[in-house]
């Protein structure tokens, strides 16, 4: 703040200082700067009192929200000063247009729709590709630091929740378990280095046997794999080898493997800070419904990476992916022939899909059952990268 002349037309004002509730006469001068218009204050009252110069920063410009229809009078914050008010609007916008003020880009949005629709597009492109291809980024960068510790005790509490709740014990016979659990170590033992996602990520790869859920496999984080019994004996009354469960099984490894029950948890947490920065303050229903469609999405694309993985497993292991397609068909074949349709708790990664419909199109987290059977008997998938 100091004192400065002014050539510049000088516009008649009300300067409330905020020491007094009594307002003083002044005559306000705007001048050019590099950073935008300072504003200088002569006061009338004072006849030679010094005048007080504000720069650009220290003065809470007004904005006009409507070119048509100016508002009778201007109010200009002036922080720790107090503040002005000017009736002679036409008189301020002419100063200030002439000392290099530009109104800012809330202002042109509400002056001209150009603008407004210029940003709006920006705004949604830039939300769209945040969705697309940054949140899943970093939520893939984040997962890097998220300890295994954390994972394990993660899936230690909902296991014991599950078996609570939903779970019962396995009825399969001891040695029937045994001969499975040798097939899933032998293929966890051929992960290649190429097919790991997180290098040094290496949690102890276990299966387990629950009933009480219908034919579903899923994968817990930290290395916890859960098969169900009927699982098992939907493989044997299609007269399926054990190939078609070891599949399921490589599907199941590819979620652990690419931790996406705990990328889900992080790109939930980014997808939500980011719409809070963009949206700002949004109600519950839309912050929920928006979290709901694109967690949705998201585990859509981590099934397509667990079948990718699954397919290059199998094929380093030399066993085929087609028994695996012939069972996720079947199983989802009789799932939607039931009624009603059973309910099936929230898990990382199942390889029972429904058939999907119109609607269920939209709110199944995994892809068309007949595409991915179709991709399963080929071996490959377009979206696989090549090995």
């Amino acid at each position: 703040m100091h004192a400065a002349p002014s050539s510049a037309p000088l516009v008649p004002a009300r300067w409330f200082d905020g020491l007094s509730s009594k307002a003083r006469p002044v005559l306000v001068g705007l001048q050019p700067g590099p950073k935008g218009p300072s504003l200088v204050l002569h006061p009338l009252a004072q006849p030679g009192a010094q005048a007080l110069t504000l720069e650009h920063a220290h003065v809470g410009w007004p904005e006009a929200w409507n070119a048509r229809r100016p508002q009778a009078r201007v109010t200009v914050d002036l922080r720790s000063h107090g503040s002005l008010e000017i009736d002679a609007v036409a008189d301020w916008h002419a100063a200030l247009s002439a000392a290099g003020g530009r109104p800012g880009l809330a202002q042109r949005m509400q002056t001209r729709w150009s603008v407004l629709l210029g940003v709006l597009a920006i705004s949604v492109v830039g939300l769209a590709l945040f969705y697309r291809y940054g949140t899943p980024w970093a939520a893939t960068q984040l997962t890097r630091h998220v300890p295994l510790a954390w994972e394990t005790a993660m899936a230690d509490n909902a296991l014991r929740q599950m078996d609570a709740d939903l779970l019962k014990p396995s009825k399969l016979p001891p040695e029937r378990q045994a001969a499975l659990r040798a097939r899933f170590d032998a293929l966890a033992h051929q992960v290649p280095p190429a097919l790991q996602r997180y290098p040094g990520y290496a949690p102890a790869l276990t299966l387990a046997f629950r009933s009480g859920m219908g034919a579903n496999a899923f994968a817990l984080p930290g290395g916890a794999i859960v098969m169900t019994d009927d699982l098992v004996k939907a493989a044997a009354e299609e007269k399926l080898s054990d190939d078609a469960l070891v599949g399921v099984l490589a599907h199941e490894i590819g979620h652990v493997v690419h931790r996406h029950t705990t990328r889900m948890v992080v790109e939930q947490g980014v997808l939500n800070i980011g719409l809070g920065l963009a949206l700002g303050d949004v109600s519950s229903v839309i912050s929920t419904g928006g979290s709901l469609l694109t967690g949705l999405a998201y585990r859509r694309n981590h099934e397509r990476e667990a079948d990718c993985f699954a397919i290059a497993l199998m094929a380093q292991a030399q066993l085929p992916t087609r028994p695996m397609a012939d069972l996720l068909l079947a199983i989802a074949h009789d799932t939607h022939d039931e009624e009603p349709a059973q309910a099936k708790p929230p898990r990382q990664g199942a390889s029972t899909p429904r058939v999907p419909g119109p609607i269920w199109s939209l709110l199944s987290s995994h892809p068309d059952t007949e595409a991915r059977a179709t991709e399963l008997r080929a071996g490959h998938a377009p979206h696989c990268p090549r090995p």
